[in-house]
């Protein structure tokens, strides 16, 4: 398959027809979005993830969409996509008070082409956690690496090992017994992609193959689920490691995210 149809289907199953767990999909005249089920009890905010708008409908979009989740008193992120229309859409949802953050490479790898050296077993100490309890080592290794508070991220891991605990493989590697780095693996079955996240590897142990071995393991466990491509959101560092192993570049996607401070910001109403 080619790059474009390959971003064409990535679209489609992940961004148009994703169905996330704990989330009410809803498709708009202008985006298809997600809300938490439980908005008041979740560690979720809502999520936009597709949208392509015509010049003359920008406006009225961000508008309803703003005034649609601060009703329900929720802060939410809109992923905008660089091949996504109008071209400077992350730009007109800046001005309106979204903070965006650094873009991120889309990259794919067809699962059938595996490179051999992700399908041999694993020589390191990586161990699949199935217990909840167990993800405070993830969390310690995540904290050590962003040096920031993720007790979000925390409970909604935690809510989806216990409740779906079949959409998603946590990893972590240990050094003498002490996590030193983390990883998980999500996949929904009706998507042909599976997604790799939290892929992070404290300081003092890097250079030593631990993000390959956590990602062989995870590349294994998506082909015994049946995905046929594997994803990443990756970061300038992971990018030059896992476009090594054939993942290719579809697009760069960005992290536009309006919170309930940015109303003061924004030139709505």
């Amino acid at each position: 398959m080619d790059k474009h149809d390959l971003l064409a289907l990535y679209d489609l199953a992940e961004r148009i027809l994703a169905r996330p767990a704990g989330m009410l999909r809803e498709e708009t005249r202008f985006v298809v979005r997600h809300v938490p089920l439980e908005p008041r009890n979740s560690f979720r905010d809502g999520f936009i993830s597709y949208s392509q708008l015509a010049e003359h409908d920008v406006a009225p979009a961000i508008d309803q969409q703003v005034r649609f989740f601060a009703s329900l008193g929720l802060a939410f992120e809109w992923k905008v996509y660089e091949h996504d229309t109008p071209p400077d859409l992350r730009q007109r949802l800046a001005g309106y008070g979204f903070e965006v953050e650094e873009g991120e490479a889309i990259m794919a790898l067809a699962l059938d082409n595996a490179p051999p050296q992700l399908l041999a077993p694993v020589a390191h100490d990586v161990r699949r956690l199935e217990d909840p309890d167990q993800l405070d080592d993830v969390i310690a290794v995540q904290r050590a690496v962003w040096q920031r508070d993720l007790a979000g991220q925390a409970g909604d891991l935690r809510d989806t090992m216990i409740l779906h605990p079949e959409l998603i493989a946590v990893y972590a590697a240990y050094d003498a017994g002490q996590p030193v780095a983390a990883a998980r693996l999500y996949y929904d079955g009706r998507s042909p992609f599976a997604s790799l996240w939290g892929g992070a590897t404290v300081a003092s142990h890097r250079q030593r193959g631990l993000y390959t071995a956590l990602l062989a393991v995870r590349v294994q466990e998506a082909i015994r689920r049946g995905a046929r491509f594997l994803t990443i959101d990756a970061s300038a560092m992971s990018r030059p490691i896992v476009a090594r192993f054939g993942f290719q570049h579809l697009t760069t996607a960005y992290a536009c995210n309006w919170r309930a401070d940015s109303l003061l910001r924004a030139p709505i109403g």
